[in-house]
């Protein structure tokens, strides 16, 4: 298939990855008429629930990867933690989309923020912690020490104030690389999410108000009560990311804003995000269908926000209040499919959909 000709509703798209957001993608897919095929590790993948086909194999097994890729039409990932070295066997066969560049800076904090700077995003003070003598030399302190890979919702990182407390954590993490990240004086956390097509289109959700909680994102709110000047700055920013990935798909970028109003990178994702699940019961196109759009070579969705509206988790065992949600009219309740309980585990997503105060939450 050409590679820049539009993928029509009855094509079948593939997924690298079997979790919640596969599973929302091939939902989203299947509305506009796209048969959906998971890759995954796992056989009881919960995108495969939802899905026309699953198939079971390591990221490592080319074989199985090539089976995959000859039953697609167009291929994307649901997590940034896939290895290059897969999506290039996926390459050989069907087209990738946002491809190995994404994923290749998004996989590696370091990387990460070289590339921010480079595409003129502002980020933090930080600095590489590998050797005894990068921990003599640290300066960005209080800080956050982080592994450069791997590390997700809270984990892979620990806070620290002095040399002695670094010294300390970077032997609890196993003494791998890790980036400290000066700590920044922020009145809030935002995201920006953006589209990027295949015709080079780019449009940008509403700006999402997030607050976490133990590493942990818990709500975002949308409208997020910002000046107009930062979310105009976010909205910027997003957008320069996205060009700068020359991606085709979708990207997340978090970011802080400081007490003094400036805007600053923290981390990003080429791919739907969770503070972007608002998008599906209160925007006028979710980010999962412009996803779908995006590589699929089809027009971006409008991003109108459709009512007021604030996301919440359901982490653990919160998700048992699930008759007390859907009493509730102003509910949307989203249940990921998960058989395993477990703290700390995204077990589904409630939005709630109506008005409230928007103010920022204190960090």
């Amino acid at each position: 298939m050409p590679v820049n000709t539009i993928t029509p509703p009855g094509s079948t798209i593939g997924i690298l990855g079997g979790g919640q957001l596969g599973r929302m993608i091939a939902l989203a897919g299947a509305r506009l008429g796209y048969r959906s095929i998971i890759y995954s590790p796992e056989a009881d993948a919960i995108a495969g629930q939802v899905s026309a086909g699953l198939i079971q194999g390591s990221y490592d097994d080319e074989a199985a990867l090539a089976r995959f890729a000859a039953q697609a039409d167009v291929i994307t990932y649901e997590f940034e933690n896939v290895p290059e070295q897969a999506v290039a066997e996926c390459e050989r066969h069907r087209p990738v989309r946002p491809g190995i560049k994404p994923i290749h800076f998004a996989q590696h904090r370091l990387r990460e923020k070289a590339f921010f700077r480079q595409a003129g995003i502002g980020t933090a003070d930080y600095q590489p912690i590998g050797s005894e003598a990068d921990l003599a030399a640290a300066t960005a302190l209080p800080g956050i020490l982080k592994t450069c890979t791997e590390g997700y919702d809270g984990k892979g990182q620990a806070r620290v104030t002095t040399r002695d407390g670094l010294k300390a954590a970077w032997d609890r993490l196993g003494r791998r690389e890790c980036i400290l990240e000066a700590l920044v004086d922020f009145q809030c956390e935002i995201s920006a999410i953006v589209a990027r097509g295949l015709d080079g289109t780019t449009r940008c959700f509403p700006i999402g108000l997030n607050h976490h909680r133990d590493g942990i994102l818990r709500t975002t709110t949308v409208p997020s009560g910002l000046p107009e000047t930062v979310l105009a700055r976010a909205e910027q920013l997003g957008v320069q990311l996205a060009l700068s990935l020359d991606l085709v798909g979708l990207v997340a970028l978090e970011m802080f804003v400081t007490r003094d109003g400036r805007v600053l990178a923290n981390e990003m994702a080429p791919r739907p995000h969770n503070s972007g699940h608002w998008t599906i019961d209160a925007c006028a196109t979710s980010q999962f269908e412009q996803l779908v759009r995006a590589i699929c070579g089809l027009p971006l969705g409008a991003v109108d926000v459709l009512a007021p509206s604030r996301m919440e988790n359901l982490i653990g065992d919160e998700a048992d209040g699930w008759l007390r949600i859907v009493a509730d009219p102003t509910a949307r309740l989203h249940l990921y499919g998960k058989a395993k309980v477990r703290p700390g585990r995204k077990m589904g997503h409630v939005t709630y959909v109506g008005s409230w105060d928007p103010s920022p939450p204190n960090p």
